[in-house]
């Protein structure tokens, strides 16, 4: 079998089984399960750390602790909502040794949220596609900064919810909290930043803490290494 025939066949592997073959140290099945994974335990990790570069380490360390059978994948959810419980107990236990403290939310972020929101509705048709893109990169950029001063228990369900996309079931399995919580801390997530997440800026949300390309080919070849493949 060619190793394109072995790439599809990855592909079309169930979550254990896939699970399974990185633990055995399989490259292409780990280059497959971080490409589908990275962005999504990046942003959960930044979501409780608030730092791009510890963000980054945690990742790499949830692989580890995954890929290494130190924290067996049972089946019992699906193997991405698996790999972020890791990443956000590994996020935690990181917040709780370094004693780091979030500063309160911030109105003069919503103020900016709320100029660039609506800069972008009025943009249909009177700006070039050049200059919305600019527009879509500034409201993702002061996004993220509103994101960053929410209170810490609402942070990551509204990252897991309103970017990642999670179900509120989802949340609630790599979260260990209750479904009625996710549905709460989201809805009062959302009041905090002034309910400017309607479908104008739902662009932003997307290119919000953007973790791709080289970001996340850099954390996959780490990981390689490290695992010594």
């Amino acid at each position: 079998m060619n190793r394109t025939m072995l790439i599809e066949d990855l592909e079309r592997l169930p979550d254990p089984a896939l699970a399974a073959r990185a633990t055995a140290r399989d490259a292409d099945a780990i280059r497959l399960i971080t490409a589908r994974n990275n962005q999504r335990l990046f942003r959960a990790a930044w979501s409780i750390l608030g730092n791009r570069d510890d963000a980054e380490e945690v990742v790499q360390e949830t692989y580890l602790k995954a890929f290494s059978g130190r924290a067996p994948f049972t089946g019992q959810a699906a193997l991405s909502t698996w790999l972020t419980r890791i990443a956000i107990n590994e996020a935690l236990g990181r917040k709780r040794a370094a004693g780091r403290l979030r500063r309160s939310f911030d109105d003069a972020d919503v103020a900016v949220l709320a100029e660039y929101r609506d800069r972008l509705a009025a943009s249909h048709g009177a700006y070039a596609a050049p200059d919305r893109e600019v527009l879509v990169r500034e409201l993702a950029k002061s996004l993220e900064i509103a994101v960053a001063a929410l209170p810490d228990e609402f942070r990551l369900v509204f990252v897991l919810r309103a970017i990642e996309q999670f179900s509120v079931e989802e949340v609630a399995a790599a979260t260990g909290i209750l479904p009625q919580t996710v549905k709460t801390r989201y809805l009062r997530a959302r009041r905090q930043l002034q309910d400017m997440l309607g479908p104008e800026i739902r662009a932003a949300l997307d290119e919000s803490l953007s973790f791709a390309g080289a970001d996340c080919e850099r954390i996959t070849e780490r990981t390689l290494r490290t695992l010594g493949l």
